[in-house]
């Protein structure tokens, strides 16, 4: 796909509306006469601005969508791979998948008749998983089961490559760390080689607030906007630690037990787990990881840590 051009763009917040010129062009994609009936804003997201949409068409049919907006500053300078072309790549697999994801409908990567590079896809049926799921056995195979048919996707060599989001420049703690000598272990058992894994699709950001469900069922799986080509332990691993955050420490572990159970015989690398929790370092305003988290991610990494049989590598 060919390299668009992005305009700097205004910061954005989930607060803030559509433009006129961006409602427009959302009716001129639908088709002469097509008018949007609602817009709400859709809760949750730091890199996107995202809102539901209901769009009439001439002809009275009424389409459920997703206006897509890139909204993190600066994005364009530090993080140029973080882009609508990315995405849209992305989709265009995913309709393959047996496991509902968005379409796209239209696209302005470039900005040129939004207020930023935006996207328009299709909205699935579904909300946010609730805090605490009924019955967690069965959520989690679920959350499981679902990248099977993510994994298995033809053409992922056509994704961007698998890069961490840590380059390990700076090996330092969080602010707030209480144990730091966990974090330095981990640094020096990521600093060395990384297990040897066999390259497939992947989200790349797959944790419980990028899936959707109804009636107890996943319906849905969203934010493609990090697809990349790569070990299928980042999403296993980025899984574990959200759930650790969420659910406590004991559920990664029955999460990793669902996967192994559905996929017939998987085995993990602790070093993925690692590799993952120290993707959110360094910090920075806005990323900061808080101190009711502290805690939880230092018990993760000590029993990730116990499970390689090191302090240190």
């Amino acid at each position: 796909m060919d390299r668009v051009t992005h305009t700097q763009a205004p910061t954005l917040t989930n607060g803030d509306p559509p433009t006129l010129a961006t409602l427009r062009w959302v009716e001129r994609c639908l088709g002469p006469g097509s008018e949007v009936k609602m817009v709400r804003p859709l809760a949750g997201g730091i890199s996107h601005v995202n809102h539901a949409m209901l769009v009439e068409s001439r002809s009275g049919t009424v389409h459920r969508l997703v206006l897509r907006r890139w909204g993190r500053r600066n994005w364009m300078m530090t993080d140029p791979e973080f882009s609508p072309e990315r995405e849209i790549a992305a989709l265009a697999l995913l309709a393959g998948c047996e496991i509902p994801t968005p379409a796209l409908v239209a696209a302005d990567p470039g900005g040129a008749y939004c207020d930023v590079p935006t996207l328009l896809i299709t909205r699935l049926v579904g909300h946010p998983p609730r805090p605490a799921p009924d019955d967690l056995p069965e959520y989690l195979i679920q959350l499981a089961a679902a990248l099977l048919s993510v994994h298995s996707l033809h053409g992922a060599s056509t994704m961007p490559p698998y890069s961490p989001y840590n380059l390990l420049t700076m090996c330092k703690p969080p602010e707030l760390a209480l144990r730091p000598e966990l974090w330095e272990q981990a640094f020096d058992v990521v600093s060395g080689p990384s297990p040897e894994a066999t390259l497939h699709f992947i989200h790349r950001d797959y944790h419980p607030d990028n899936t959707l469900w109804a009636y107890g069922r996943l319906t849905g799986i969203v934010d493609w906007s990090n697809a990349s080509y790569g070990p299928i332990a980042i999403d296993i691993a980025h899984m574990r630690w959200n759930l650790a955050l969420r659910y406590g420490v004991p559920t990664p572990d029955r999460f990793l037990a669902a996967f192994d159970q559905v996929h017939g015989g998987y085995v993990h690398d602790p070093y993925w787990d690692l590799r993952c929790v120290l993707d959110l370092l360094p910090e920075e305003p806005g990323w900061m990881i808080n101190e009711a988290q502290m805690p939880l991610f230092e018990n993760y990494i000590a029993g990730l840590l116990a499970q390689l049989g090191t302090t240190a590598r």
